[in-house]
């Protein structure tokens, strides 16, 4: 059934196939297609716009019209049947990127370490950039927000922040801080998060990583209970406390 609702548009005069909005669309929604990219079809296209910033010409924008509507169940069979369609040997199919690919899974110990060693990761993928708002391991998640080089840093990362969370890294210095907002906005929209814990550093440009995360959950209209950590450079935690 089609609905008015927003969805990628893919201008055939700017775009000359470089491929690069590919990767950013982790419903598999875009491929280069005759040289060109293409979207294979409307109901895997969230319409949220990830990949427009990655075009390096411009070509893609969001559109509002009539489109089918988005279905994520018909994103995960899509993305299975690339799954298996993808060469024995390991190497990607052009149109497709493996670390975009949603995963969910039961947290293990790695190989012959101790319990306290164990993996809590439960998901992928983990970049903020890269994980959609209708991640099923989003629903009624408890969040952690974490700048990338926070798991660097504190040795325990895992054990004492990770585990029973699914978390999202980024790092607001470098990648678009707008983006960002618009993510988390989407996210406390649609996920319904139960609580969220930012982990970022001492160095100043890490402080806009609770202010992203607040002003999206101010956009989407929730409150949702938040705890800001502060990490030094020597892993050490420096502060720790609950937002207003």
């Amino acid at each position: 059934m089609k609905v008015k609702r927003k969805i990628i548009r893919i201008d055939d005069e700017l775009c000359d196939g470089c491929g690069e909005c590919v990767p950013s669309c982790a419903e598999g929604a875009i491929e280069v297609v005759d040289g060109k990219a293409r979207v294979v079809a409307e109901k895997y296209c969230d319409g949220l716009g990830a990949c427009l910033r990655e075009c390096p010409k411009g070509a893609l924008t969001v559109e509002e019209r009539e489109a089918e509507e988005f279905d994520e169940k018909a994103v995960e069979q899509h993305l299975f049947s690339r799954e298996k369609e993808e060469p024995a040997h390991g190497i990607p199919m052009a149109q497709g990127c493996p670390s975009a690919r949603l995963q969910t899974f039961t947290p293990k110990p790695l190989g012959g370490e101790p319990v306290a060693q164990a993996s809590a990761l439960s998901h992928w993928p983990v970049q903020i950039r890269l994980v959609p708002p209708t991640a099923p391991f989003l629903k009624g998640a408890n969040l952690l927000v974490a700048a990338d080089c926070a798991p660097v840093a504190y040795p325990n990362f895992h054990r004492d922040f990770l585990k029973g969370k699914a978390v999202m890294v980024g790092c607001p210095k470098f990648d678009d801080v707008q983006g960002y907002v618009e993510k988390f906005a989407d996210i406390f929209r649609s996920a319904n998060i139960k609580s969220v814990t930012v982990l970022d550093m001492e160095v100043p440009c890490c402080s806009a990583l609770p202010k992203i995360v607040k002003r999206g959950m101010e956009i989407a209209e929730k409150n949702v209970p938040l705890e800001e950590v502060v990490i030094s450079a020597r892993g050490e935690i420096l502060k720790r406390e609950e937002a207003a």
